[in-house]
């Protein structure tokens, strides 16, 4: 197989060391092109070293295809070397399992079917993984034969979502009939233009989640009268705010925000909440999601749009007040607040040239070019980038959020920057890049520009918000929360031949992050410090709400 894949020329080769890298640059691979690229290893331990990624792609649909070499039927269950039960190795992450048997000529008719029916199920209404099992016999080695003639030219059409009917639209335009609504853009939004026509049509502001494009400057996209709130987490700390501010209809596309105050205050209002997504499965921890819609998010937003002018002016026709009186009145509400939460973060952050957590998110932010991906891992840099990032238009903002995993996030955003071929910011914490340091081998060889920004709290840093910080003695939760590890992480990176600097100021990140890569920056900081540093911003804002 491997020789087979090495002489075809029209496939991109990649070879990682580590299975479990492999496996999360697909998954970057992936995510980038929304197709999958092919796993493929050896048996045994490798095959299991891909389990991770195939979780991780199952929660967050991303099509797969893992080819796991396997020992013939007369070495299972005799103790042969290198060799494990991978019947359906991948359980309920797979949408498709199969065993293609012992490599025979006679069977050859059927391989071109057979994998059609593996990408058409890891393209699916659900995209997922797919697990090809392949046994063989020695000598493993050989010569790729001519393949079996194509026998059905039909390309591969994935599977989406078909448009709801027009009178089901219908029924959820007439639940849209309230002014005091927002639009949630999560991950999975279609673009800003079309989630911006929909919001003007409402009336309603758009709470941008940045991985979902709508975290932009609406007047440089020509919407000027478009409400964009990026610092809802903040604001919505505001009791005052939230309590007067609650809306009585939420319309959220794509997948909700990773803010837990946001979510909190979603839940609380209890509104009635709509949610639109492209596949059947809906995220719904709360138990709050009323309606629950299946469509391709960017058309239905467009019918909705087109539609709902009109239905909303007749419906609004005998309000007490005028339809523009109170939409106006609730987009001011939240633009005044957008505004004043903005410039406080705008004010503490640019009080120190010393670098702080949120500091380095925000900084990110405004510095990643045009054209460019930006690459989160979680734990706290996808919280702190959804919190404190600035508008920026024309780029892409990923993040594992299926499973919310700290694994695989240097090799995922390697697997980007592969299938992208663009300029690709890492943001990452210490302890996540331990966990993926085998990311770093043979980078210097690939031909990316992958500029890797690390924040080095030396341990995890996000259990200093939690109760066990305060709860608990110093030393216990040093111990079992704070985890420090004191690793060299610049020292680790130039092990890997990998230019490397150390941050201490913006002036220096600015630099420093200008360089093409592979380039690994560290930024140190201090846990306690930027617990301080988050309830400063928050406090700032909170002030300045309340005199705006």
């Amino acid at each position: 197989m491997a020789l087979a894949i090495g002489s075809c020329s029209s496939i991109a080769l990649h070879i990682f060391h580590d299975e479990r890298s492999a496996s999360f640059a697909a998954l970057g691979i992936a995510i980038e092109t929304q197709m999958p690229a092919i796993l493929l290893c050896t048996s045994g331990t490798a095959a299991v070293e891909f389990h991770a990624a195939a979780v991780e792609a199952h929660h967050a649909e991303v099509p797969m295809l893992l080819c796991t070499a396997d020992r013939p039927p007369e070495l299972q269950g005799v103790g042969a070397s290198q060799t494990i039960d991978q019947q359906n190795l991948y359980g309920v992450a797979s949408r498709l399992f199969v065993d293609v048997g012992i490599a025979d000529d006679l069977k050859s008719a059927n391989w071109r079917a057979l994998a059609r029916e593996c990408l058409e199920k890891a393209c699916g209404l659900s995209p997922g993984p797919v697990q090809i099992n392949l046994p063989f016999r020695e000598p493993l080695i050989g010569d790729a034969k001519v393949l079996p003639i194509v026998v059905d030219e039909r390309p591969i059409v994935r599977t989406v979502a078909s448009m709801p009917s027009e009178l089901e639209i219908q029924v959820v335009i007439n639940e849209l009939r309230n002014i005091r609504g927002v639009i949630m853009a999560g991950a999975g939004s279609p673009s800003f233009d079309c989630v911006a026509r929909l919001a003007l049509a409402l009336g309603w502001p758009i709470i941008a989640d940045p991985r979902s494009g709508c975290r932009v400057e609406g007047r440089l996209d020509g919407h000027d009268d478009v409400v964009i709130v990026g610092a809802a987490d903040s604001i919505l700390r505001c009791d005052g705010f939230a309590a007067n501010n609650a809306p009585d209809v939420v319309l959220r596309l794509g997948e909700p925000p990773v803010s837990k105050v946001v979510n909190a205050w979603l839940r609380e209002s209890a509104a009635l909440y709509i949610a639109v997504s492209a596949t059947p499965r809906v995220i719904d921890p709360d138990r709050i999601v009323t309606r629950h819609v299946v469509a391709p998010i960017g058309k239905w937003c467009e019918a909705v749009a087109d539609s709902v002018k009109n239905s909303l002016k007749k419906s609004r026709e005998n309000s007490l007040a005028t339809p523009s009186d109170q939409s106006d009145s609730w987009l001011a509400s939240w633009r005044q607040a957008e505004e004043s939460a903005q410039s406080a973060i705008a004010g503490v952050l640019s009080n120190s040239e010393i670098l702080s957590e949120p500091s380095v998110a925000r900084l990110l932010s405004q510095c990643a070019q045009q054209g460019s991906r930006v690459v989160l891992s979680s734990s706290m840099p996808v919280r702190d980038y959804e919190w404190f990032a600035s508008p920026n238009s024309g780029i892409c903002v990923y993040c594992n959020r299926g499973v919310s995993g700290i694994d695989g996030v240097v090799s995922t955003a390697v697997g980007v920057a592969l299938a992208s071929g663009a300029t690709t910011y890492l943001l990452i914490g210490d302890v996540a890049m331990l966990h993926d340091a085998n990311g770093l081998i043979a980078l210097s060889r690939r031909d990316v520009d992958l500029r890797i920004i690390c924040v080095d709290n030396n341990g995890g840093g996000i259990f200093s918000f939690l109760p066990q910080a305060t709860s608990l003695d110093p030393s216990r939760f040093e111990q079992l929360f704070g985890t420090p590890h004191d690793s060299d992480l610049k020292a680790l990176a130039e092990a890997h031949g990998i230019a490397s600097t150390t941050a201490d100021t913006a002036a220096e990140l600015r630099i420093a992050i200008s360089l093409r890569g592979p380039q690994f920056v560290r930024v140190a900081t201090d846990r306690l410090a930027n617990v301080l540093a988050h309830d400063q911003i928050n406090d700032a804002v909170a002030t300045a709400l309340k005199n705006s």
